[in-house]
Parts: structure tokens; C-alpha cells; sequence
């Protein structure tokens, strides 16, 4: 995972860049991602109707079930919680929300995420102080396991490649198609301003929030080594299946009574404003598939698709939903990682003309006619008057 998240910071920056460079303007609603730039900047229409419909599968129906499990799961280890309560009331909440509209999803979010993970990060580092005595071993135990070093994994470097890169992936999103949807919303006078935030997320997420909690379950012991055949190589919990429970647990060893809680309420908030982004992603490749024309109909059983997904992920097993969550998102990296190797020469333009306009001390402005970027409509129309002056 964290391999992949240096790699992830320069595909994070292309998508987001080019979701920036070929966004538009829809019933004052700012719309864009890899089905856009897709059609835009690759000229290929069925190649962009068939990114926006793995999305809208994707977003709608296979991945909301990842995070509903996880919350429904943390909840039960927490309060006992039983997880056909919390799949009702998850699809109740959410329903309020996504009836209510895209703006009502980011004021939600914006509050929620960064203080919970700058809660999460604090105590992981209390978790890791109150083990410091442990620091050389788990980084022995992650560097030999990783590289079948360690005689109990030996022959699964290639596993461990393939996990790593699946939730390295899932975590930051890096290269995955969806960080280009809420990149094209946000207003910034220079795609590149955008492309650089995105890729020093990636850094914040995988490095940062999934480090701690790798750091807070190996330094406390707090994890279960399965082999291939279903039997346990290290049993450290009982054999509890994977999920929030080595969190709770790791947390619950240092600070009795507070961890199972507070890790069921973190993940909520996370997991919670995750599938909030993923309806916005869905809205935005309808809205894309429909060209931008308001269709009621549509929009409606998205998001009946999206609370009976959210619904019965919360239900099922952990395996169950992770499986299809890895379905959907295969599909999308694989076609936008394709577009992104084919569209990265507007994206370095971009970061060309931004550093040189900074290295003149200036705030850069985007002028996509000067830098032959065409179909850039936003930029040409929205930015015409600075494009005139800066050129």
C-alpha cells in the first residue's frame, strides 16, 4: 500500500487535472470525471458512455455494500448492535440526505471527515506510544512478510503485491476514476491547483489514516494470520474475521471500554460520507449519460438502486461485500487508467504553465487555447476575459 501510494499520487494528479481541464457547467451544477474527458479529450463517445455506466454499476449497486458492512459490523462489536437495525437505519439517514441534494451531501461531509480523522490519527499515535517497546519488530514483521521473508508466508510475494494494491487503490483512490468527480466541482483558477491537492491526498490517506491503523493492530498484537486452507498461522484473536474488530480490539487493549465505540463511530462518519460521495459520483455519469438534461425518472431509482445496495451489504458477510466491491471497482481502474495514459499530455501541460506562472510570483490562471488544450469549453467561455489578459 505504500508503494502503490507514490504511484497513486502521479495518476491522482493526471485524473483530477483532467477532470479540472474538461468539466462543465450543468443547471449551475459543476460536472466532470473520466467520462467527460474521455469523450473531450480522447474523441471517443462509446468509450466514455461505457466508463459512466461501469461507474453508475459501480458506484451504485457494488461498492456502498463495502461500507455498509463496515459500519453494521463495528456497530454490532460495539454496542450489539444487530446489523438488520443498522442497515434500516443507515438507508432511513441516507435516504434523507440524497433526497435532499448534492450541496446538502458536501456540507455534511465537509465537517464530519476532517475532524474524525484527525481524532483517528491522535489516538493512533497514543496506541503506538503506549507500545514504542514494539517499533523494530513490526517493521521486521512488515518488511518479511511483505517479501516472504518470513518462513510462515513464504511463496506469497505475489499475494501480497495483489492485497496491496487492491486496498491501496480502494483507500486513496488513485488512479481509480472516482477522485476526478469531486476534483471537476471544486473552483480553482488552475486545473493544476486541484491535480496537486488530489495527489497530496493520496499521501494523507494511505500514508497517514491506513498507517495508523496498520501501526495500532500490529504494535498491540491485535490480528489473525489466516493460511490459504481456512486454518489460522497466528490466532491472535480467536479467529475474528477481518474488519473493524482488530481496530476495536487494538484500541480496547491501551484504553479498556473506549476503543470498540469510538472505532464504530469513526467508521461511520468515514464509511458513511464515502457512500454519500458515491451516490455524487453515480448523479454525475447519469448526468453525463443524459447529457445534462434533468431526468427525474432516472435519478429516482438511482437512488432506490443505491439504498437497497447500502441495505443488503449491511446484511451479508464481510467476504461477500468486499467481492463485489473489487468487481466494480476492477472495471472502473482498468478504463480510466486507459484514458489516463492516453490524456496525461494536457494534464503535464497544465503542471507546466502553473509552475512556470508561479515561478513569475503570480496566482495561475488557466488558458487553455494558449497550451492547444481544446474542448475545454468550461475554461474557454468561463475564464475568457483572464485568458485574454494572461495571454
Amino acid at each position: 500500500m505504500w508503494a502503490i501510494a507514490f504511484i497513486g499520487a502521479g495518476s491522482a494528479f493526471v485524473e483530477s487535472t483532467l477532470g479540472q481541464i474538461y468539466k462543465v457547467k450543468q443547471n449551475g451544477e459543476y460536472r466532470g470525471g473520466p467520462a467527460y474527458y474521455i469523450e473531450k479529450g480522447m474523441g471517443v463517445k462509446w468509450f466514455a458512455v461505457l466508463f459512466a455506466i461501469s461507474a453508475l454499476l459501480a458506484m451504485s449497486l457494488l461498492m456502498p455494500g463495502i461500507q455498509s458492512n463496515s459500519i453494521a459490523l463495528g456497530l454490532e462489536n460495539a454496542f450489539g448492535l444487530n446489523v438488520w437495525i443498522t442497515a434500516t437505519g443507515l438507508v432511513i439517514l441516507l435516504a434523507l440526505i440524497i433526497f435532499g441534494g448534492v450541496k446538502r451531501i458536501v456540507k455534511v461531509a465537509q465537517y464530519v471527515v476532517p475532524f474524525m480523522a484527525i481524532a483517528y490519527i491522535l489516538l493512533s499515535l497514543v496506541i503506538v506510544a503506549a507500545n514504542i517497546s514494539e517499533l523494530p519488530g513490526v517493521f521486521a514483521l512488515i518488511f518479511r512478510s511483505a517479501f516472504g521473508l518470513d518462513s510462515a508466508f513464504g511463496g506469497i510475494i505475489g499475494m501480497a503485491v495483489s492485497w496491496g494494491v487492491k486496498r491501496g487503490v480502494y483507500s486513496n483512490e488513485a488512479g481509480q476514476g472516482t477522485g476526478p468527480h469531486a476534483a471537476a466541482a471544486a473552483e480553482v483558477s488552475h486545473p493544476a491547483k486541484q491535480g496537486l491537492v488530489q495527489a497530496f491526498s493520496v499521501y494523507i490517506d494511505t500514508l497517514l489514516v491506513c498507517s495508523a491503523t496498520a501501526f495500532m493492530i500490529l504494535f498491540t498484537g491485535s490480528y489473525n494470520t489466516e493460511a490459504p486452507d481456512g486454518s489460522f498461522i497466528v490466532n491472535n484473536l480467536n479467529g475474528v474475521e477481518a474488519g473493524p474488530a482488530y481496530t476495536q480490539a487494538a484500541i480496547e487493549s491501551v484504553i479498556p471500554g473506549f476503543g470498540a465505540g469510538f472505532v464504530a463511530i469513526a467508521l461511520f462518519f468515514f464509511a458513511f460520507t464515502t457512500i454519500m460521495a458515491y451516490y455524487y459520483i453515480a448523479e454525475t455519469n447519469v448526468a453525463y449519460l443524459t447529457r445534462g438534461r434533468e431526468n427525474k425518472v432516472a435519478m429516482f431509482i438511482l437512488k432506490i438502486v443505491l439504498l437497497f445496495a447500502t441495505f443488503w451489504g449491511a446484511v451479508k458477510t464481510a467476504g461477500l461485500a468486499w467481492a463485489l466491491g473489487d468487481v466494480g471497482l476492477g472495471i472502473m481502474v482498468w478504463l480510466n487508467m486507459i484514458a489516463i495514459v492516453i490524456l496525461a499530455k494536457p494534464a503535464l501541460k497544465a503542471l507546466k504553465d502553473y509552475e512556470q506562472q508561479r515561478k513569475q510570483g503570480l496566482d495561475p490562471v488557466f488558458n487553455s487555447e494558449k497550451l492547444g488544450i481544446k474542448n475545454a469549453e468550461y475554461w474557454e467561455e468561463e475564464y475568457k476575459p483572464q485568458n485574454e489578459n494572461v495571454s
